[in-house]
């Protein structure tokens, strides 16, 4: 088919929101005109927006809300606050569109604005925040659609008013999905609950990163101990990272815990003071976000990479996230909890892949000692994980990739 004008929208930085970035490129190279709407909000991400931004010729509208960068901030913080009164008081099944979906994303109508300030044939987005805005610029420019259900958004939501959160984004899931001309999402079991839910059938693009065009050095990194990476954008309680620790302090083993993202200075130094009481020779570090063009090859130093979920938020339990799915490609082993979104992959990596049960110490321990002690049989898991990402797990597979591309072009054809 011809080129087509196609508009990606995300309501996160560019450079935190790889799933959109890779549809934008995926979307150039297959030959279509493509614009990114995307949002400026978090100091510290600006640095890696302009890493990203500087190796690619596709244009980017930023709405930028800032705290201090002109009256958007102030502008869409009172509209969001009145709107959530609004949804609060009727219900989100009661209330007008308009405030549900200025409820559920603060710069909505700025993301809406810049989505619609140039032609497109069709729109594609998704993050939290966008998902209203994505259907209704299409309305607005009388245009196809479509929705990326990365997570189970009314099911990711934890502590007071998580109810209330959750009841609003499935009244978004459900209309958005409703009008829209095709739905994406993450994982099988995240397909499953939204087919359960509302009889759709999203495509499922995983969150796979590119094959290096170096592939990984399988030797173990230390003769000495055990290096273990973990990155994601926050560094945060509830992420499983306690667990980690515990086991090595168990394990009685020497090594590198290093951890990647943006550290919450509390949780930062209770997470180093229980490193100290328990688990005496274990090396935390903590480090800074990074370009996602750059994350594949800052795993190369280490050992094992961890894709630790809970499942006391449901949509953790379905997901399987972009990092469970980098470290192979990197040639690292991997350790996951056994939750039903990982169950499958961690099954296909085979022996480079150690389960457990999430909570369950003891087997982390075993697992976690056993490649300490024998070099031999950490070296086989790397290979087991890198063998298993250049088959399947990858974006250039024709399940990911050119999968997403078909289902855009099917949509404007």
């Amino acid at each position: 088919m011809g080129s087509v004008r196609v508009t990606v929208v995300t309501s996160g930085h560019l450079s935190t929101c790889p799933r959109m970035l890779k549809a934008a490129d995926a979307f150039a190279a297959a030959g279509h005109h493509v614009r990114v709407v995307a949002t400026v909000h978090e100091p510290w991400a600006t640095e890696t927006d302009r890493d990203v931004r500087s190796r690619r010729a596709w244009p980017v509208d930023a709405v930028d809300y800032r705290r201090g960068q002109g009256l958007t901030y102030w502008r869409s913080g009172v509209r969001y606050h009145f709107a959530r009164r609004v949804v609060g008081a009727v219900g989100p099944e009661r209330a007008p569109w308009a405030a549900a979906a200025r409820a559920f994303g603060r710069v909505h109508s700025e993301i809406v604005a810049a989505a619609t300030r140039a032609p497109a044939d069709v729109i594609y987005g998704g993050t939290t925040g966008a998902l209203a805005a994505v259907a209704e610029s299409a309305r607005r420019l009388g245009v196809r659609f479509g929705v990326d259900f990365e997570d189970l958004h009314s099911a990711e939501t934890a502590g007071p008013g998580a109810a209330a959160v959750d009841a609003l984004a499935s009244r978004i899931e459900r209309d958005v999905s409703a009008r829209a001309d095709f739905v994406t999402t993450s994982s099988d079991a995240i397909a499953t609950a939204y087919r359960r839910a509302y009889g759709i059938d999203p495509l499922v693009i995983h969150n796979a990163f590119p094959l290096p065009s170096t592939p990984p050095d399988f030797g173990r990194t230390s003769d000495t101990k055990l290096r273990l990476y973990w990155f994601s954008q926050t560094i945060s309680p509830g992420r499983g990272l306690e667990e980690i620790v515990a086991a090595i302090g168990l394990a009685d083993i020497p090594a590198d815990l290093d951890v990647r993202g943006r550290a919450v200075d509390a949780y930062a130094a209770r997470m180093t003071e229980l490193a100290h009481a328990t688990a005496p020779r274990l090396t935390l570090r903590f480090d800074a976000p990074i370009s996602p063009d750059a994350i594949i090859d800052s795993c190369r130093p280490y050992d094992i990479g961890l894709a630790i979920e809970r499942t006391d938020v449901r949509n953790r339990a379905l997901c399987l996230t972009n990092k469970a799915l980098t470290y192979p490609l990197a040639g690292l082993a991997v350790v996951l909890t056994e939750t039903e979104g990982q169950r499958a992959f961690g099954l296909d990596l085979g022996d480079g892949a150690l389960m457990y049960r999430p909570g369950d110490v003891q087997t982390l321990a075993r697992g976690l000692r056993r490649w300490h002690a024998n070099a031999g049989l950490l070296v086989c898991a790397k290979r087991a994980a890198w063998h298993a990402a250049v088959t399947r797990w990858h974006w250039e597979h024709r399940d990911e990739r050119d999968a997403l591309v078909r289902r855009m072009e099917s949509a404007v054809s």
